[in-house]
């Protein structure tokens, strides 16, 4: 692990940490005084730098944490921002860190047609997932000085990175006691997917689960399955308005600044006593 730099954001105390682990990239906040709470996320190219993010707009998932969170009078949750791998020379690096590596693997079939020429040998979410909870987290956490708690410690993503966030606490539920997923991608599997990704989680009590989807571009045609998947929690014990939440945003796009305004809810969801 190395340090690439540090950098300010706008309307933010302290810096930003860009490390290196391996090739992995990874940008981290921490207030000044020592957090209780977790944000780690996917898609980390998006949450602090302007200059990495998707047409250079960024969740604010830091500003919309530190203000909620000084508002309740409480700190700040730390924001473990986790780059994916995909670049021009590695095109579907993103879908091999993401997608759902096991149900797949095990046969689950591909539903959406540009995903077909992924090599399923090559999906590696299990390893990407693995060092998230075994390097980054202990590495980062030790840096600014505190032991996470499962039920303090929440995993975020969109899109695909939804998919790996329902993914991931179903995998390793003694790490997240939240699983925040924006317009998860249940198209490149649809309903099987569902099935094979929500039976996995832990059973309801002690995690807090959030579902989210717009309305508009490719948020549009998650109804069908975003339906099917909250029919599905609700026959596997989740208590909606309690430990799950899922929500609908009327006229939300599929991107950041979409993400960003509804990230605020989730994180009330979450944070909630």
């Amino acid at each position: 692990m190395e340090i690439v730099k540090q950098y300010e954001i706008r309307g933010l105390e302290g810096e930003v940490t860009r490390l290196n682990f391996a090739g992995r990239l990874v940008d981290y906040w921490a207030p000044n005084e020592a957090p209780s709470h977790l944000i780690v996320t996917h898609d980390g190219q998006n949450i602090f730098d302007r200059k990495t993010a998707t047409r250079g707009r960024t969740w604010k998932l830091a500003q919309t944490a530190d203000r909620l969170s000084r508002a309740s009078g409480v700190v700040p949750p730390a924001i473990i921002a986790v780059f994916h791998s995909g670049s021009k020379e590695n095109a579907w690096g993103r879908a091999h860190d993401l997608a759902p590596q096991e149900p797949f693997q095990n046969g689950l079939l591909v539903a959406q047609e540009k995903y077909r020429t992924v090599r399923l040998e090559d999906l590696s979410s299990n390893k990407y997932l693995e060092t998230i909870v075994s390097t980054i987290i202990p590495t980062i956490t030790k840096q600014i000085g505190f032991t996470p708690k499962r039920q303090h410690t929440a995993l975020l993503g969109s899109s695909m990175g939804g998919l790996a966030t329902l993914y991931g606490i179903g995998r390793h539920p003694e790490i997240f006691g939240a699983g925040l997923a924006f317009s998860p991608h249940w198209v490149i599997g649809e309903e099987p997917l569902v099935d094979a990704i929500l039976g996995a989680l832990p059973k309801p009590g002690d995690h807090k689960i959030w579902m989210s989807r717009g309305t508009r571009a490719l948020d549009g045609e998650y109804q069908r399955s975003q339906s099917y998947a909250d029919t599905r929690m609700s026959e596997l014990g989740w208590q909606a308005g309690r430990d799950f939440l899922s929500k609908v945003y009327q006229g939300a796009w599929h991107n950041e600044p979409s993400w960003r305004r509804q990230a605020e809810d989730a994180l009330r969801f979450w944070l909630a006593r």
